[in-house]
């Protein structure tokens, strides 16, 4: 690239000049429209188009590292894309190098040097001109930055200082406040700001009504963003002899000013702008296709996804056509390590049991999809995150949560609900949304659910009871060995372990006096989980009965939660339904305290709370004779229920938090039948 001139009779003349315009640099031009009319007689594009934000990266980059004070080089990273975009735009780049430092010395008036180096970029489009020109402005000064570096401590640099008479101020530049300096960066970091907004106005994806007023804007931005670079290369060619820092500063205040405007109205485009995307992307998810791909790359922004179990990335075809379940939560799904253990174990099974499509493919596939907050800048530690985790996934990713972009993620949280918890929304093999949340049926009937459609969830509620076979659903086989043996079994949960202790007591002596086997097994709490272990612990070391491992309840009370959302989300909480009666009840009296169920078979006798099952064992021998007669889950159901008619309990009470999408406004009490009131309250979630 050009160096800058250096004959002395050049510069003589140059400050002769300059010292007669001095008081007019910027006065000069006192007409803007007609300035702004030269301004567009320079414009005549032939359709030349480069990657104009690779290019103005590199300008960006250069000018990062060309501090003057810093004592250290930084090796510049450039792409490939970048070096051969400036192998191939090397001749327009070395013509603007050469031409702004010898119009600086030649002592032209500003106004005329920028009309002149708007002539000479005249073929490209506007946002390319500005970049180009400051390109070349970089060059020239960082090669002057790193010469004056090492000019005091490298003969090589001293020596090439001294044929490019680079003035000895430049040695001292940043060692203390030096006005012309300082003006020159605040010129510098201005001039960035206007080219960035600039190269972003040329990038917009679509023509909305702001943008006629950056269209006005731009070439006046263009026009004193040039005015500024000759302002700040005359001021380095002439730094021992002549004061540029009024002239720049006024610069850096009119640059200022329109990039102001510029940034106004670039927010102003981008809201209309997402306003369009999510109308589109709203469209699309009404219309109808052929395939899912079209939807698929709206979402994703992509034509790839990350297979994790080959490590690799691979087209969108890979789905095309097929049920696409779609994982999505935060980058903190891993504090879900017992959601994430049994959805790995479902999916897995579902791949080797489920049968295959016509090309031997499976028939759904599950993509991961995390979104981020879009006001946060995604960085290499989030990026980092999300590699470790997609490592440790069967299925397939996006690219980068990066890649989702403002417009998805507000149709995610809008129009899918999602609100940090995990949902799964299912798409068919075309692309339209067949549930909007599969999780609940996912914990429920497990692959059985497939294809997991809206559809499908109501026939699996049709064929269901309420019966001990829905409530643990193969989560423990010893419990299905009592069953088949037809044994009586009381499920029980609660955090008191002293109701732990005499519940367990009661019911062995009940059962000793009734000559009948009872089987118990203690399933926790769906909270509390620090409590539920320490119950445990006693229970392991006093050998009480049998109990679950944590994961196991975690499971149970899940699959309860789902059952209770599925039907909200369904619309047919309300709905006479005995199963949906029960559950409700059940997850009321885990939030009251303790509660039991008791069981023989598959049939579920008493659902009960832990006040009026364990008065019922205590007040045996007011019902022991009616054992013989009905037998003891009939005998023990009738006492209950009389004790439940008479007992002053409150009714039921249910918690949703706010993180599950849609709360219901209206609920019937599963006890009164009463419509439900509904509150606010905050609990910690620590436990």
């Amino acid at each position: 690239m050009a160096s800058l001139p250096s004959a002395a009779s050049g510069r003589k003349q140059a400050i002769t000049k300059t010292k007669k315009k001095k008081k007019n640099a910027i006065a000069a031009v006192c007409d803007e429209v007609s300035v702004m009319k030269e301004v567009e007689d320079t414009h005549a594009p032939d359709g030349r188009e480069f990657d104009v934000q690779t290019l103005h990266n590199v300008v960006q980059a250069i000018l990062d590292e060309s501090e003057c004070g810093s004592t250290v080089v930084s090796d510049i990273q450039f792409s490939n894309n970048s070096v051969a975009l400036l192998e191939s735009l090397s001749y327009i780049i070395d013509k603007l190098s050469c031409e702004i430092p010898h119009k600086a010395l030649n002592g032209a008036d500003g106004h005329t040097t920028t009309l002149s180096l708007l002539k000479l970029v005249s073929s490209y489009s506007r946002d390319s001109k500005v970049v180009l020109i400051m390109l070349a402005f970089s060059l020239n000064y960082g090669e002057l930055c790193l010469i004056a570096k090492f000019q005091s401590t490298n003969p090589f640099a001293k020596s090439i200082a001294m044929l490019k008479q680079v003035p000895t101020i430049w040695q001292h530049a940043h060692a203390s406040s030096n006005p012309i300096f300082d003006a020159i960066k605040l010129a510098i970091r201005v001039m960035r700001d206007v080219t960035m907004c600039v190269v972003k106005a040329g990038g917009l994806s679509f023509r909305v009504p702001a943008f006629s007023t950056i269209e006005d804007l731009i070439p006046r931005a263009i026009y004193w963003t040039i005015r500024s670079v000759m302002a700040c290369a005359t001021a380095l060619a002439l730094l021992n002899t002549t004061d540029h820092t009024e002239e720049l500063s006024t610069l850096a205040d009119q640059n200022q000013h329109i990039h102001d405007l510029l940034r106004k109205q670039l927010t102003i485009c981008y809201q209309e702008i997402d306003e369009k995307k999510y109308e589109m992307l709203l469209g699309l998810f009404r219309s109808i296709h052929m395939d899912n791909i079209n939807t698929l790359k709206a979402l994703f922004n992509c034509n790839t996804i990350y297979d994790c179990r080959t490590q690799t990335q691979v087209g969108l075809d890979v789905l095309r056509k097929k049920n696409v379940l779609l994982l999505i939560s935060g980058l903190d799904i891993s504090n879900n390590q017992d959601e994430l253990s049994i959805l790995e174990q479902i999916y897995s099974e579902s791949l080797l049991y489920r049968p295959k499509t016509r090309d031997g493919g499976h028939p759904y596939e599950l993509v991961w999809v995390p979104v981020m907050d879009p006001t946060v800048e995604w960085n290499d530690s989030m990026q980092k995150q999300f590699e470790e985790l997609r490592h440790t996934m069967p299925w397939f990713t996006v690219i980068s949560p990066a890649l989702l972009g403002r417009v998805v993620i507000r149709f995610i949280r809008e129009v899918w609900h999602f609100k940090n918890k995990p949902i799964l929304v299912v798409l068919d093999p075309q692309g339209s949304v067949v549930c909007p949340n599969a999780q609940h049926m996912m914990w429920i009937w497990g692959s059985n659910a497939f294809p997991f459609t809206t559809l499908r969830e109501e026939a699996l509620w049709r064929e269901e009871m309420w019966r001990l076979e829905i409530l643990i659903d193969g989560i423990d086989p010893i419990i299905f060995n009592w069953i088949r043996e037809e044994k009586y079994i009381f499920l029980y949960g609660g955090d008191d372990i002293e109701w732990v202790r005499k519940f367990t007591k009661m019911a062995r002596t009940v059962s000793e006096a009734a000559g009948i086997a009872i089987e118990m097994v203690y399933l926790g709490k769906s909270y509390k989980r620090n409590k539920v272990r320490g119950v445990i612990s006693t229970i392991m070391e006093e050998k009480l009965c049998h109990y679950w491992e944590m994961i196991m309840i975690w499971f149970f009370w899940t699959r309860l939660h789902s059952m209770l959302l599925s039907k909200i989300q369904l619309g047919k909480i309300d709905e006479y339904d005995p199963l949906m009666r029960e559950i409700k009840k059940l997850l009321s009296y885990d939030k009251a305290g303790g509660w039991a169920l008791l069981c023989k078979g598959f049939n579920i006798f008493v659902n009960g709370h832990s006040s009026t099952v364990m008065r019922t064992l205590t007040e045996f021998q007011k019902w022991r004779e009616q054992v013989l007669e009905k037998g003891f889950d009939w005998a023990f159901k009738e006492y209950h229920d009389n004790l439940l008619q008479d007992a002053d309990e409150p009714c039921c009470r249910f918690e949703f938090p706010s993180t599950i999408g849609e709360i219901p406004e209206n609920l019937k009490c599963p006890e009164c039948d009463n419509t439900m009131e509904k509150h606010i309250a905050f609990r910690c979630c620590h436990d």
